[in-house]
């Protein structure tokens, strides 16, 4: 009866280890591919990148959509 857990037990420890190394290829593998430019270009204009985080805000924006800092140079809009 010891002899059955123990391997029950070695089995699942297994079990677990191939699943953590498959999530750990599937995170590498999706991060790859995020970190590649895309073969089309996307258009700049209109955008200011924040210098804090680096996020795409639209020209009119006087504070980062991400992180709300004030952005340089930051027009009002005016209605």
């Amino acid at each position: 009866m010891d002899q059955q857990l123990l391997l029950a037990l070695i089995i699942a420890a297994g079990v677990g280890v191939l699943a953590s190394l498959a999530i750990l290829h599937r995170r590498r593998r999706d991060s790859a591919d995020a970190s590649r430019e895309s073969p089309i270009a996307a258009p700049r204009e209109g955008v200011k990148l924040c210098p804090s985080c680096a996020a795409e805000n639209l020209w009119t924006d006087s504070r980062c959509v991400r992180c709300g800092r004030k952005l340089p140079d930051a027009q009002r809009a005016v209605w």
